[in-house]
């Protein structure tokens, strides 16, 4: 089996990453194809896909040598060469991509500065260029430009067999949870019918589990709010104190208890306010516990079933 795909690896010189993301028609194309290391590079390594290309790939760029004489060396060495399909950037954002003369059409790709795009069995020509333009024309972090180039290729026509899977890898020095890693983000849609939508949804669900708030991201918490927060921690079994609008330190260690379970750590605030997204997410979650226990939308209620005194429910 080839992983027959549509693939583009970049560069974002300004927040130090390298990433690669990928889509095909092919259980988990991420698996084979993405490879990437802080300071060092990204490499898709796909068609009738020499794994061996991306760690291997990385050593040579990590040593110091291009993109392109990292191709010329690869697939000089493989006798197989012409059924490879292959895109780098190096650690300087200088790229490189090659197809085999032996990859199934339509098979190419595009290298620009900071990227290269490229794909087999796809619709045809106008898959990878639409990637690169979107690549190049879309704004904000490497992770949402490298999505922009997969949808763009996708809409463009993608794999001509079909939608089945898709991946995003991102790195850079101590992005990794806890800073001990390079691997800022590592997300893979294995088998969805929409596989590269899907992948934009886990892109923000990370970022809504990674990322601090940004400034405009924090609400002050008023009368009302508060109120509406007590409500919703009641409801979910985190508040059994008064419903009164007063912000208090008891309040606030609810609701961070709250934050904690549902790994939105990074987006605690303390003192009377809140990030956009946390309140989002518990009017949501309040909303679904309201629902699940008869409560109409819009209907008023006391609190969660059990009354006060009722501590936090743990989830899995």
């Amino acid at each position: 089996m080839r992983p027959s795909t549509f693939s583009i690896v970049g560069y974002d010189p300004v927040r130090q990453e390298w990433g690669v993301a990928v889509a095909s028609k092919f259980l988990a194309a991420g698996a084979v194809v993405m490879h990437a290391q802080a300071g060092a590079g990204a490499v898709a390594t796909q068609a009738h896909a020499n794994v061996s290309y991306g760690p291997r790939g990385l050593e040579l760029m990590g040593g110091g040598v291009p993109a392109q004489e990292t191709v010329r060396q690869l697939t000089g060495a493989d006798e197989e060469r012409h059924l490879r399909q292959l895109g780098v950037v190096d650690a300087c954002g200088r790229s490189a991509t090659f197809t085999g003369e032996g990859c199934i059409p339509w098979a190419g790709g595009i290298a620009g500065e900071g990227f290269a795009c490229q794909g087999n069995i796809l619709a045809g020509e106008q898959v990878v260029r639409a990637m690169a333009d979107a690549f190049v024309t879309a704004s904000g972090p490497l992770a949402r430009r490298l999505h922009a180039a997969l949808l763009a290729g996708d809409r463009a026509g993608g794999d001509r067999r079909g939608r089945q899977s898709a991946g995003i890898l991102v790195v850079r020095a101590g992005g990794g949870y806890g800073g001990l890693s390079d691997r800022y983000m590592d997300l893979r849609v294995d088998d969805h019918p929409d596989p590269v939508v899907e992948l934009g949804r886990l892109i923000d669900l990370h970022d809504l589990y990674f990322l601090p708030p940004a400034p405009e991201d924090i609400l002050p918490l008023d009368e009302a709010l508060i109120t509406e927060i007590q409500h919703a921690l009641a409801r979910l079994r985190y508040w059994d104190g008064p419903v009164d609008g007063r912000w208090t330190p008891e309040l606030e260690a609810a609701l961070s208890t709250y934050e904690g379970v549902e790994n939105l750590e990074e987006r605690h605030r303390r003192g009377p306010e809140i990030d956009r997204k946390v309140l989002a997410h518990l009017r949501r979650h309040a909303q679904q516990a309201r629902e699940r226990q008869g409560v109409a939308p819009g209907g008023t209620d006391a609190g969660g079933p059990g009354g006060p005194g009722c501590g936090p429910t743990w989830r899995t």
